[in-house]
């Protein structure tokens, strides 16, 4: 499978602006398990901006959202 970095990168939420992985979503998946943590894509804007990325953050966030 082709990876098509530009439609990629319109819908990429992540404001991490020297991200080397913004459009390569395959590597921002591995990128952020490594760390224990999900990437920002799903996560809202206002919760993205704070750069927890948790596993805990997201599970508070999907509990919120129920």
């Amino acid at each position: 499978m082709e990876c098509n970095i530009n439609a990629n990168k319109s819908t990429c939420n992540c404001t991490y602006e020297p991200c080397s992985r913004k459009g390569k979503c395959c590597e921002c998946i591995t990128y952020h398990l490594k760390f224990n943590e999900l990437p920002a894509c799903v996560f809202p804007e206002d919760i993205e901006r704070t750069f927890d990325r948790s596993f805990v953050r997201f599970s508070d966030y999907v509990s919120r959202s129920i």
